[in-house]
């Protein structure tokens, strides 16, 4: 579903996860209780974000989070209900929350006719209202209040990780764990309380991506305004741009946007995809999906639906600009001069390409690697100057598409450790980086892989920068090594009659896949290698990395010699092995599981010149 919000956000809860909270201690706010109540929205900040878990709670708003925290949570809201009690006027800002609790039998009034609405609700309140929610009133328990109540909520975990007792007062940081514990609580009825709103609890932990993916709102698209409709303070959200940190400065009209408004957070995201409609599936009447070049796309709101219709303004042949949502589902459609955008990349593959209709012919299809990260294809009416590996930029108008070489925009300097700035330029806070080759290979990369190299004019191509002089667009030229593909073989074919006889073969990641070399011999022997493929799939270079012995390892970096070796972050890790039946194995296995004590340690390093390269790809151990 919403991977790409729920990646970063689970990031964030797994490393709260590592520290566990002491009992009785205040919650803190980024852990994991905290986050899931407030995703569900029954703990919302202040209008300046601030949570205030050491704060204490009224009934009220113990009333609220009650509705939040049940089936009736989209059904209710702030404003005027009705007047149930002498203390709450129908003028009451709870008098709606008030009145779904009382009905349901969750909560009382008193016998002189009072709610005491600004009263601070204590333990066993708290508990009693909590269990009333679960399907246990009086009649269920054995004893007299409070002792009954109390004693029934701690055999269900409810008091966990709260230490008061009778009488004690409740804080915020308390009901966030009363309400954790409910949902991860048996009901009356031997259910889960959290499945019976719809989401799963594993190992007692209640997960955290699906009520992030059912309390999120969105897609929206920003207007010419620039600004967002959100149901809390501006001042309060918390801003995330494409994944990093941001602020509602930011705001560009056409950006998409999605909320949570417990959270008080708002996720942008600006990708896009432009270029000639050459599809619309299944049919042109009701199509669910649209082709841009050759890349299909899922269409995923009805707006964008009707605009791709036969109904709408778009039609195959179209020159169109995809808005996509965070999964890359489109979500609007503009015309390609509505939107100020221009593409910056190297070309993959140029071809010819017929068409049919009344405007049949010949057209041009250009594939360009963007720095988006993104291979978009573009329609052209002939061919241009440029071809596979040279530099373009891409802009579009309601007439078509415009492809132009560009022409070397070179710079050098250090990229500090913060990975924040190349020589004298800072790097804007969305930049996007891509490194390329000639050939047309590319990978797309991050400032933090940059952070404290020195660049020269030969690692960069081309760059861009915005009216504040900050680098937003950076294209290099094989400057990291990440262009390649790395494999461990574990076979190589032989030549027989000039012909080879099997196929390449090796691991990935730890999966064992063969090489399509279409009966190209590359002159490299088993071991740490790195690849480079066609369009189609086939092997279009490998080259044989070194190996290095390694006298000392740990997680970020190896020494082998004299030398320091950077470990790739993504480094592949095999223990080898004969099996039972004499044959060598290798066995995938986490960094931390091996020693330069315990095992001889093979480093495989890319070293093919590139300035941040020079990196520990592959690491090989054997049990001493």
């Amino acid at each position: 579903m919403k991977k790409r919000i729920l990646s970063l956000l689970m990031a964030v809860c797994m490393a709260a996860a590592l520290f566990a909270v002491p009992a009785g201690a205040t919650a803190a706010n980024d852990s994991g209780e905290v986050q899931t109540i407030r995703a569900l929205g029954i703990l919302v900040g202040d209008s300046a974000g601030n949570l205030n878990l050491g704060g204490s709670v009224t009934r009220a708003q113990f009333a609220k989070m009650l509705v939040c925290a049940s089936t009736y949570k989209d059904s209710v809201g702030d404003g005027e209900g009705v007047s149930l009690f002498k203390d709450v006027k129908s003028n009451h800002w709870a008098s709606q929350y008030i009145k779904v609790a009382v009905d349901e039998g969750w909560m009382t009034g008193y016998t002189d006719g009072t709610f005491r609405p600004s009263q601070t609700i204590t333990l066993e309140q708290a508990c009693t209202t909590v269990l009333r929610l679960l399907g246990y009133d009086s009649s269920t328990l054995a004893g007299s209040f409070p002792f009954a109540q109390l004693s029934k909520a701690s055999s269900l975990g409810l008091r966990d990780q709260i230490t008061l007792s009778k009488g004690g007062l409740m804080t915020r940081s308390d009901c966030v764990y009363l309400f954790y514990n409910a949902l991860t609580a048996q009901t009356s009825g031997g259910k889960t309380y959290a499945t019976t709103l719809g989401y799963t609890v594993t190992n007692g932990n209640v997960d955290y991506a699906a009520v992030v993916s059912a309390n999120l709102s969105g897609p929206y698209v920003v207007g010419s305004g620039k600004s967002l409709n959100l149901p809390f303070a501006s001042t309060a959200a918390t801003v995330y741009r494409n994944g990093a940190a941001s602020s509602l400065s930011s705001v560009q009209q056409f950006d998409v946007y999605y909320y949570n408004s417990g959270m008080q957070t708002v996720w942008i995201y600006t990708d896009r995809a432009g270029g000639t409609i050459t599809a619309l599936s299944p049919s042109a009447a009701a199509p669910t999906s649209v082709t841009v070049g050759t890349t299909s796309y899922t269409i995923g709101t009805a707006t964008a639906a009707y605009k791709l219709s036969s109904m709408g303004g778009f039609k195959v042949g179209d020159t169109a600009l995809l808005l996509l949502g965070m999964n890359g589902e489109v979500v609007d459609v503009v015309s390609g001069s509505a939107v100020d955008t221009v593409y910056y990349g190297v070309v993959t593959s140029v071809a010819d390409s017929s068409t049919s209709g009344t405007t049949a012919g010949t057209e041009v299809r250009v594939a360009v690697a963007c720095t988006d990260g993104v291979v978009h294809t573009f329609s052209v009416s002939q061919r241009g100057a440029y071809t596979t590996g040279n530099l373009v930029s891409v802009s579009m108008a309601d007439g078509g598409t415009s492809i132009k070489q560009l022409t070397a925009k070179t710079l050098s300097g250090a990229v500090d450790k913060a990975g924040t700035k190349l020589g004298d330029k800072t790097f804007a806070g969305d930049v996007q980086i891509l490194d390329t080759t000639s050939s047309g290979a590319w990978v797309k990369i991050y400032p933090s892989r940059l952070a404290g190299y020195t660049l020269s004019t030969s690692d960069v191509r081309y760059y861009i920068t915005n009216t504040d002089g900050k680098i937003t667009h950076l294209i290099l030229d094989n400057a990291t090594g990440d262009i390649w593909s790395f494999y461990y073989l574990t076979t190589v074919p032989e030549k027989t009659d000039g012909t080879l006889t099997i196929s390449y073969a090796g691991l990935k990641n730890g999966i064992s896949t063969s090489l399509n070399s279409d009966g190209k011999d590359f002159n490299v022997a088993t071991g740490g290698t790195g690849v480079q493929f066609n369009g189609d799939g086939t092997v279009k270079n490998m080259r044989q990395l070194t190996s290095v012995t390694l006298d000392s390892l740990s997680s970020v970096s190896a020494m082998g010699g004299n030398t320091t070796y950077a470990l790739d972050t993504g480094v592949q890790v095999y223990l080898r092995k004969l099996n039972a039946s004499n044959i060598m194995n290798y066995y995938q296995v986490s960094l931390s599981s091996i020693n330069a004590s315990d095992y001889k340690l093979t480093g495989w390093v890319d070293q093919f010149g590139s300035t941040a390269g020079g990196r520990v790809r592959i690491i090989i151990a054997e049990q001493k």
